[in-house]
C-alpha cells in the first residue's frame, strides 16, 4: 500500500501536507500561531500528525509519543517587548524625602514579563533584589524603598525588564531631586529690638540652597500680607519696609524648592515722640559761689 494522505494539526488548525518527491518527504509551509507558545504547558504548540494508506490505516504521531513526540513540540515566541510605565518620583520632581518609595509596572500582553528580569538602578548602584513584585495579569506591579538614604541633590534612576521570550524592554529613567535641608536664611539688618525715630527701615540679608537654587523670599510687616523679595544672584536681597508707630514684627522667609522653609522675625520699634520735659528744681537756689547744687529733671517718654 502507499500513502494516501498526511495532515499536521497545530493549535486548532489542521494543516493538508504535500509529498515532495525532491526531498520524498510530506510537506507544508504553515504561519506560526500569532501568540506566544510560553503560556502553554510545557512552553510549546503541541502537534499532532495523521498519516493515512489508501487502505484507509490510520497512524498517529503527537507530542506525548515516546519515541519523536519531542518533534512535534512548536516553539513559538513573540517579537514585541514588555512596556514599562513609571509612577513614582515623576520627572523633575522635589523630594524632602530621602528614602522614597519607587513604584513603577511592566506590562506584557503575551508571553509575560519574566519577574526576575525586572531591576532598576539608583545612580550607579544596580538593585535587583528587594523589590516587591505583584502580579497584574501578564505584568507585575512594582516598588521599591532604598535601604539607604539618598544624598541631597540630584538622582536618576533607571528601570528595565524583559519577557518570557526574551525581548527587552525599552529602559525607562526618571531623574529628581531630594532636598532635605531648608535654605539658609541670614538677616543683617535691622537688629532684633532695634529702636529707631525713622519710619523707613532697610531689610538687608543673604538666603541660599544648596540643592534648589532660587530661593523664594517674602517679607511680611505686622498684619499685611506678605511680599516677595527678588534675590540676588549671589543670594543677597534689600527691602525698605514703612513703620507704624510702636512695636514693629518682621517675619522674613526664605522657601526653596522642595516646600522647605527657614524664617527669621524682627522686632523694631518706631518712636517719634519726643520726649516730654515736666519739671525742673534747683536745689539750693540761689547757691553760693562756687558751692554745688542739685539739677533734678522731671521727663517723659
Amino acid at each position: 500500500m502507499a500513502v494516501n494522505t498526511v495532515k499536521a494539526i497545530i493549535n486548532g488548525n489542521t494543516y493538508n501536507l504535500t509529498y515532495n518527491s525532491a526531498t520524498q518527504k510530506w510537506e507544508a509551509t504553515v504561519t506560526a500561531p500569532g501568540s506566544s507558545s510560553y503560556p502553554l504547558a510545557g512552553h510549546y504548540y503541541p502537534v499532532t500528525i495523521q498519516a493515512t494508506d489508501t487502505a484507509g490505516n490510520v497512524t498517529t504521531k503527537d507530542s506525548k509519543d515516546a519515541s519523536i513526540g519531542s518533534s512535534l513540540r512548536l516553539t513559538v515566541k513573540e517579537k514585541v517587548a514588555p512596556t514599562i510605565s513609571i509612577t513614582a518620583p515623576t520627572s523633575g520632581a522635589m523630594l524632602v524625602n530621602n528614602k522614597p518609595t519607587i513604584t513603577w509596572t511592566v506590562s506584557d500582553n503575551d508571553s509575560g514579563v519574566d519577574p526576575a528580569t525586572i531591576k532598576l538602578a539608583i545612580d550607579s548602584t544596580v538593585i535587583t533584589s528587594g523589590i516587591t513584585k505583584t502580579a497584574a495579569g501578564k505584568g507585575y506591579n512594582c516598588s521599591y524603598a532604598p535601604t539607604s538614604t539618598l544624598a541631597d541633590g540630584s538622582h536618576t534612576i533607571k528601570f528595565d525588564a524583559s519577557d518570557y521570550d526574551g525581548n527587552a524592554a525599552s529602559q525607562k529613567s526618571v531623574i529628581f531631586k531630594v532636598d532635605t535641608v531648608p535654605p539658609t536664611l541670614a538677616v543683617s539688618s535691622p537688629a532684633d529690638g532695634f529702636i529707631t525715630n525713622v519710619a523707613d527701615v532697610t531689610v538687608d540679608g543673604t538666603t541660599n540652597d544648596a540643592t534648589t537654587s532660587p530661593v523664594t523670599l517674602t517679607i511680611k510687616l505686622n498684619s499685611e500680607t506678605a511680599q516677595t523679595v527678588t534675590v540676588e544672584s549671589n543670594g543677597s536681597f534689600s527691602k525698605v519696609l514703612t513703620l507704624v508707630s510702636g512695636t514693629n514684627t518682621i517675619t522674613v522667609t526664605a522657601t526653596d524648592g522642595a516646600g522647605k522653609t527657614s524664617t527669621i522675625t524682627r522686632t523694631v520699634v518706631l518712636d517719634q515722640v519726643p520726649p516730654s520735659i515736666t519739671t525742673i528744681t534747683l536745689t539750693p537756689n540761689p547757691v553760693d559761689a562756687g558751692a554745688t547744687y542739685i539739677i533734678s529733671v522731671s521727663v517723659t517718654d
